[in-house]
């Protein structure tokens, strides 16, 4: 192509590269390893005031590793599922099954039985590690999905004596933290990295087309998918970032507040893979929804970089004491996930000093694709221009490019785009071309810079606070409920959320009530896709097909829609 052909080119601050070589390393184990050879001595994480070195993550790593392959006896290519949120044991974990040669299935901790069901049947995963506060959820399935080995963990059991022993007790027994679980035959993660102390890990050969995640998303069919990112996709992404942001940070000296969870693709690639190969320091947020404690812990520390979403930053500037926080070495701070709005890149400029700019990405993208330049000084609404060896294209409804200006459909071409969805050809073909591009089911523009506006969204898919949340499972988990005729759920505006699921339902029983739909919905859904708003209809507006009109549904009904 021709830079005519690709305009952002032209528009690339100096110093940035047209093209990484994704073929760089072999793997993410490979890249690790270097990283924690070569920052041997330094910190790497720190959670609850403990901090484990790069030498302890490769050390500790290495044992795990051992357990997986000698212990378990599971083989190249098995999945392992980890259900952890951010705490000192993740990062451990995930290098371990990386360089056993093994595929991560991130769970989110959060999963009701029935959610954590599907991904373990539909990952075939052979091992679970899950932490002891959500080991209860585990314990409901275990026995009728495919996984055959459960390791337990407590927040505390890398503290070391005697905090980690009174972290445990408080948070098992004084604050009842951990629902009572029994699942047979469980081992506890310190017990296992014993084991694997006392046998030999032998490196494991990984090429660059290994799968090393089963990143699981939704779709426009309501069944989440795992989108296969291969060892290749990872480390493209990773060096894509890196280029993007990397004449701007300083070798061994980056200190990177974590709050977004690592087990979701934003922080993975962006906190833990781009930084941990410069030798930064990742501070683990286990809980940043108490934002008081948040606030409390960050002013003690003299952090650089910031990445988050939008009600993070919402939530952080309106928590008292955020004003009160060292701001003066903070040169970073980006925002995925979901739309940055411009009152809180505004104030956020305002009360740090540093630019909140916008990126874009997707889970099938591993996932950054685009990114505003960091020399950007006040918001421009765009999610910025297409990072190196990155290709983006916008598409009208015969599939032919448009014109700048000219709204269609996003499509991206990369090395960071996935393999596909495991064991599903049929919904691949749905979004990814025989000729690499994939359909992102975003609408958006391009300028003749090169910068991408997105203007709406092409699926139905809801946006909860940086969390996809797709209509059809929700809708699906509403309609088992006795009493319901039809129902139909969308996102509606929220100030802290971005969205929110609110649903409109056709009652068969006119005794249903709202409480009852919501104690349903609490028992099969994840908190951030339960309903927080219930309408009931006598109807519900659809095509001349049979299709529900899902956009009416987001405008406040007119009395005569009401029930």
């Amino acid at each position: 192509m021709t830079i005519e052909e690709r305009p952002w080119l032209a528009s690339y601050p100096q110093g940035i590269p047209e093209q990484i070589d994704p073929d760089q390393y072999r793997s993410i184990a490979a890249m690790l390893e270097e990283c924690c050879d070569r920052f041997r001595q330094r910190p790497a994480f720190v959670n609850m005031g403990r901090r484990i070195s790069f030498d302890d993550l490769n050390r500790l790593s290495a044992r795990f590793a051992a357990f997986l392959i000698n212990d378990l006896n599971l083989v190249k290519g098995d999945r392992v599922a980890l259900m952890l949120p951010n705490v000192l044991q993740y990062p451990i974990l995930l290098m371990a099954v990386l360089r056993a040669g093994l595929t991560v299935v991130n769970v989110n901790p959060l999963y009701t039985a029935r959610e954590l069901k599907h991904q373990l049947d539909d990952s075939g995963a052979s091992a679970i590690v899950v932490l002891d506060n959500f080991a209860h959820t585990v314990a409901e399935v275990i026995a009728n999905v495919p996984c055959k080995h459960v390791i337990c963990t407590g927040v505390g059991d890398l503290l070391g004596f005697p905090k980690g022993a009174i972290t445990n007790f408080v948070v098992r027994y004084i604050k009842k933290m951990v629902p009572p679980y029994s699942i047979p035959n469980a081992i506890r993660f310190n017990a296992a990295l014993a084991r694997g102390a006392r046998s030999h890990f032998e490196k494991v050969e990984i090429g660059p087309d290994d799968i090393a995640f089963l990143q699981y998303t939704g779709g426009t069919t309501g069944i989440a998918k795992g989108a296969m990112l291969t060892h290749r996709n990872m480390v493209a992404n990773m060096l894509q970032a890196h280029a993007w942001i990397g004449l701007n940070i300083r070798q061994g000296k980056e200190v990177i507040i974590t709050a977004l969870p690592l087990y979701h693709i934003f922080a993975l690639t962006a906190n833990f893979l781009v930084f941990t190969r410069v030798g930064g320091l990742n501070h683990l947020i286990t809980n940043p929804r108490d934002m008081s404690a948040f606030v409390r812990e960050i002013r003690s520390i003299g952090f650089t970089v910031l990445p988050g979403v939008n009600t993070l930053f919402a939530g952080l500037m309106n928590t008292p004491g955020f004003d009160q926080v060292d701001f003066s070495r903070l040169h970073l701070a980006f925002g995925g996930g979901m739309a940055v709005q411009r009152a809180v890149a505004e104030r956020w400029k305002k009360m740090t000093g540093c630019s909140l700019l916008e990126a874009y990405g997707l889970t099938e993208t591993a996932p950054a694709a685009c990114i505003n330049p960091l020399d950007t000084v006040d918001y421009n609404g765009s999610i910025g221009l297409p990072i190196p060896s990155t290709d983006v294209s916008i598409h009208g409804d015969d599939g032919k490019p448009l014109k700048f200006g000219e709204v269609g459909e996003l499509c991206i071409r990369g090395p960071q785009v996935m393999k596909g969805y495991w064991h599903r050809p049929e919904e691949t073909a749905k979004v990814l071309t025989a000729d690499g591009w994939l359909h992102t089911g975003d609408l958006a523009y391009m300028d003749e810079k090169g910068f991408v506006y997105i203007v709406d969204r092409k699926k139905d898919m809801i946006l909860v606070s940086g969390f996809n949340v797709y209509p059809n499972e929700i809708e699906d988990v509403v309609a088992q409920l006795d009493g319901i005729a039809e129902v139909a759920a969308v996102g509606v505006p929220d100030e802290k959320a971005g969205e929110i699921v609110k649903l409109v339902v056709v009652r068969k029983d006119a005794n249903l009530t709202e409480e009852a739909i919501f104690e349903h919905c609490k028992k099969n859904l994840t908190g951030y896709k339960r309903p927080k708003y219930i309408e009931f209809r006598r109807s519900l507006p659809k095509t001349n097909v049979g299709k529900i009109l899902r956009r009416e549904l987001r405008q406040t009904p007119t009395p005569d829609t009401r029930a």
